[in-house]
């Protein structure tokens, strides 16, 4: 059975695909990639086909992780149907996607379920917060995975 993941942030360029390969690489190291399909995309419009913020780039490379083919895209009603779970990175992603979906069987998440909730925007601030938000996805990733294996 594939588990179809996908990861949703603000406009799909710095913490939904750095989600997107942290989780891809997991799984990866798992050696369960073809049990799975994973995707990020964005609630708002912005960065439509754009790749991936250079920082966020930067930091997963450091990682191990290549993100650089990844393309923004925004999500769309059938992202409900073709995904098990969607993942928000926030809670004001979590309300929009609660306000799209409709009425499907995908379960929304935040990615993180203890303090912070939030992963918080680095798109404003220097490179230190792309490796705080790393280190909070990727302990975000892990606990997801955890069950799904």
């Amino acid at each position: 059975m594939t588990r179809a993941v996908l990861f949703v942030c603000l406009g799909n360029i710095c913490r939904s695909p750095l989600a997107e390969g942290i989780f891809r690489a997991l799984v990866a190291e798992a050696g369960r990639l073809p049990d799975f399909r994973i995707d990020s995309a964005g609630t708002g419009p912005w960065h439509i086909g754009n790749p991936p913020d250079p920082r966020s780039i930067a930091i997963a490379a450091k990682h191990g992780i290549d993100i650089s083919d990844q393309k923004a895209r925004q999500v769309d009603k059938t992202d409900f149907e073709n995904f098990d779970v969607i993942v928000a990175m926030d809670d004001k992603n979590l309300t929009t996607l609660s306000a799209l979906d409709p009425g499907s069987s995908a379960g929304l998440r935040l990615l993180l379920n203890s303090p912070p909730a939030n992963v918080p925007d680095p798109y404003f601030g220097g490179p230190e917060g792309f490796e705080e938000v790393y280190q909070l996805i990727r302990a975000g990733c892990e606990n997801l995975l955890k069950p799904m294996l």
